[in-house]
């Protein structure tokens, strides 16, 4: 099986070949991005990104086995063009949650209404966060790349991505009021490293 720079490098002089990265990557770029806005808009999205990425593959970095950083990296930005949808979209995934809570009139009461709330406590903060750290996370998260390919997607650094999920992650524990920095074991401070997400 070919790798996707070498799919990329015989497309330049076969189109169709293009298809095969199609293929490969199309159902990871539209889950990213009905994620991101809401599936009416990913369709768009999916098909923007490939077009965008066949008349800019000759820019592609050949060294790259991979194209999926550099198709979702594409598809960051086109998603940023759609800012205002994207307000609409934060909204219907907090519904699309509180619509997963199973109801059980009673019983289920009070677990409904802390979901609700920490479901808006989760939307206050990712609505916080800045267009950078919002992108980075959401790559990691929903993209399913690893911090390499955050990196080469938005083309920043490394350290950079690990700054910003930093600052996410911590933002998102505090907005749900979890205990991150240090944990107290018989009134002593535990001070082993901290385990990595």
């Amino acid at each position: 099986m070919s790798t996707d720079n070498e799919v990329i490098e015989r497309s330049i002089g076969s189109p169709e070949e293009f298809a095969a990265l199609y293929d490969r990557h199309a159902g990871t770029i539209h889950r990213y991005a009905a994620r991101r806005i809401g599936a009416e808009v990913a369709d768009d999205i999916l098909s923007e990104t490939f077009l965008v990425a066949f008349d800019k593959r000759r820019g592609f970095d050949a060294s790259a086995t991979s194209a999926l950083p550099w198709l979702l990296g594409i598809a960051t930005t086109l998603l940023k063009q759609h800012a205002r949808r994207e307000a609409v979209a934060w909204r219907g995934m907090v519904a699309g949650i509180a619509a997963d809570v199973v109801p059980d009139a009673i019983e289920l009461a009070g677990a409904r209404m802390d979901a609700a709330r920490s479901a808006k406590r989760i939307e206050s903060a990712l609505r916080r966060l800045t267009v950078g750290d919002r992108d980075t996370l959401l790559l990691y998260a929903w993209g399913d790349l690893d911090y390499q390919g955050v990196a080469d997607a938005l083309e920043i650094p490394l350290g950079t991505v690990r700054s910003r999920l930093n600052r996410a992650r911590r933002l998102l524990r505090s907005a749900l009021d979890i205990a991150t920095d240090k944990e107290t074991f018989h009134g002593r401070t535990d001070t082993a490293p901290q385990r990595s997400y």
